[in-house]
């Protein structure tokens, strides 16, 4: 059984999980070669999908949990709190 890392984290960016912001989360997550999941309530998208986390419709201030699972999950998962906690 693979073990599963999880975080929740609040979106800092005014503009959300939106443009720019989704396309610097999607590009890290497809860089890390690890699979992973954004969910905001009960949708969930594949984090590497622009068009998947953009139609999860994140604004700023919500709270989202991202999983992943295998070698890197918890180092991805650092990296992606850090980049959804951003203002810019």
């Amino acid at each position: 059984m693979e073990i599963l890392s999880q975080r929740t984290v609040r979106v800092a960016s005014e503009h959300g999980l939106h443009a720019r912001p989704a396309s610097l989360f999607t590009k890290a997550v497809t860089r890390s070669g690890v699979a992973v999941t954004v969910s905001r309530g009960d949708k969930t998208a594949n984090a590497a999908s622009i068009l998947g986390v953009i139609s999860l419709g994140v604004m700023c201030g919500e709270d989202v949990v991202i999983e992943a699972s295998g070698d890197g999950s918890d180092v991805i998962l650092d990296e992606l709190v850090e980049l959804l906690g951003r203002t810019d």
